[in-house]
């Protein structure tokens, strides 16, 4: 037989469980709101009556717990994370300057709490967000951190617009830190924040994991857009910067700096623009390595991309900047001797592409329209372990070749691994490292003529051929010449005969 007191208890547990429902009829409803004072009075009378149950007559029935059993919750809140500009005083209509009010919001952010720390030296402040509120807001000057050290914050949510005034070799956001990180500035802001204790430890980034997202850009014709500088792993995602005049984006040293679902120009326009030949600036630049660019529009600038670092890769890149035949350059690689990119699922309209001394370069899976073809410059005479594959070109049947050479400043001399294959052509020249060609004839001599194919001139590293007669004897033949690009093939007889050609000059393997 159960003990009374157990009993008891389980009938009061099951009773303080019951699903308590307040029948409220139509007049009642009439005098007070749904969360009204009534409907609250009930639930406090319902409630001390369950106390009174447990802590009543019953209360001597049921064994206390340990005290050392229950734990009281934190009573600890985290602070705001989210950092609204508008709270700072920031003027959403843009009709007055709010440089100083955004400044503010973005020191408060880089002072907040750390969350413990990323890479050595980057305090981890969680997750703060700049939040611009949908507005758009006059700046007169960048937009600077207050001191490197810090990552894992946002910028994001609305448009940013130069001033008349704005520094014309600034740029809007600068992820450049506005002071150094010498034991002095350390020192003054570790008074008041526990940032400042991770950047005493040092670090090789100003920045980590800092992302700037869903932005209009408006440069003015004053500057640039964006300058990142030395930070490691930074997200640029989903910006529309225009009227810059130097960069869109400017990334300079760091480490894996994405940019991408992003459209840039200088100026607003979808193409044909009748001021197309004064186009200028660089809609990104990269002066560091391990950087992506990813489904980005390009679509006015004299040159889309320029690369100064290795190890970057592109893909989804549409570049209809300034036209080759006005002067512009899709990508233009700039980093002789080790280059080290891919160019993937790119299209560039109307312009093309530049390497200089190009070692380690893939451009394969992209369109060139307009006659836009790929150009290798000497700058030492080197291209070595260079794909150009599986590319579409089209162009107006001016006789462009789709790869061109720019030996101006000295002879491709040293060339290894290259490969110019596999291309479709259509209304411009084909070239290619690899050639196949055919003669049919009667007689000693058959000579197979590669010239106006073949990428290098006079570069034949590799041959091979087959001779099909229908003589009777078994003649004597032999490759006797592949000087000039051409093939010399000669019999000891006369015989009638087709000869088969293959030929490469990507050099040796």
């Amino acid at each position: 037989m159960a003990k009374p007191g157990i009993l008891l208890l389980s009938i009061v547990m099951a009773f303080a469980c019951l699903d308590f429902r307040v029948q409220v009829s139509a007049e009642d409803t009439e005098d007070i709101p749904v969360h009204g004072a009534r409907f609250h009075e009930q639930m406090l009378r319902m409630q001390e009556f369950k106390n009174s149950l447990i802590h009543g007559e019953f209360a001597s029935s049921i064994s206390p717990a340990p005290a050392s059993s229950f734990v009281p919750p934190s009573q600890e809140k985290p602070g705001p994370r989210v950092y609204r500009v508008t709270s700072y005083g920031a003027d959403p209509s843009g009709k007055s300057d709010s440089t100083e009010a955004i400044l503010k919001a973005i020191s408060d952010a880089c002072n907040g709490t750390s969350q413990g720390t990323l890479i050595q030296g980057i305090s981890n402040l969680g997750g703060a967000q700049i939040f611009l509120e949908g507005g758009n807001y006059l700046i007169s000057k960048p937009l600077r951190l207050p001191a490197a050290g810090v990552g894992n914050f946002m910028i994001h949510g609305g448009t940013i617009t130069a001033s008349d005034n704005f520094p014309t070799d600034g740029y809007l956001i600068d992820l450049s830190a506005a002071t150094s990180s010498s034991s002095a500035n350390k020192q003054e802001i570790n008074q008041t924040s526990t940032v400042s204790q991770v950047l005493a430890s040092g670090s090789s980034y100003n920045f980590e994991y800092v992302t700037l997202r869903d932005l209009m850009l408006d440069s003015s014709f004053r500057g640039g857009g964006i300058l990142v500088v030395n930070s490691l792993r930074t997200g640029i995602d989903n910006c529309y910067i225009v009227h810059f005049k130097t960069n869109g984006i400017l990334v300079q040293s760091g480490h894996e700096t994405y940019i991408r679902n992003s459209f840039l120009g200088q100026h607003i326009t979808a193409g044909g623009d009748p001021d197309e030949r004064n186009f200028s600036g660089t809609a990104i630049n990269l002066m560091g390595n391990d950087n992506a660019v990813t489904d980005v529009v390009i679509f006015s600038a004299a040159v889309g991309i320029m690369v100064s670092g290795p190890a970057n890769t592109f893909s989804g890149v549409h570049c209809y900047n300034k036209a080759t035949g006005f002067g512009g350059t899709g990508i233009y690689l700039k980093l002789p001797g080790l280059t080290q990119t891919r160019i993937i699922n790119c299209y560039m309209d109307y312009t093309g592409i530049v390497a200089e001394d190009p070692v380690q370069l893939d451009i394969s899976s992209s369109f060139f329209l307009g006659d836009a073809f790929i150009l290798l410059k000497s700058i030492n005479g080197i291209v070595n372990g260079v794909n150009i594959v599986d590319n579409m070109f089209s162009g107006s049947d001016n006789g462009v070749g789709i790869v061109q050479l720019d030996q101006s400043n000295g002879a491709f001399s040293k060339i290894d691994q290259v490969v110019v294959d596999r291309n479709n052509v259509k209304g411009m020249n084909l070239k290619a490292t690899v050639g196949r060609g055919s003669m049919q004839g009667n007689g000693t001599n058959w000579t197979v003529d590669f010239s106006s194919v073949l990428l290098f001139p006079n570069l034949i590293s590799n041959v091979q051929y087959s001779l099909m007669t229908s003589d009777s004897s078994f003649p004597d033949h032999v490759l006797r010449n592949v000087s000039a690009n051409k093939v010399v093939i000669e019999s000891n007889k006369a015989i009638p005969g087709n000869v088969f050609v293959t030929v490469n000059q990507g050099g040796t393997n």
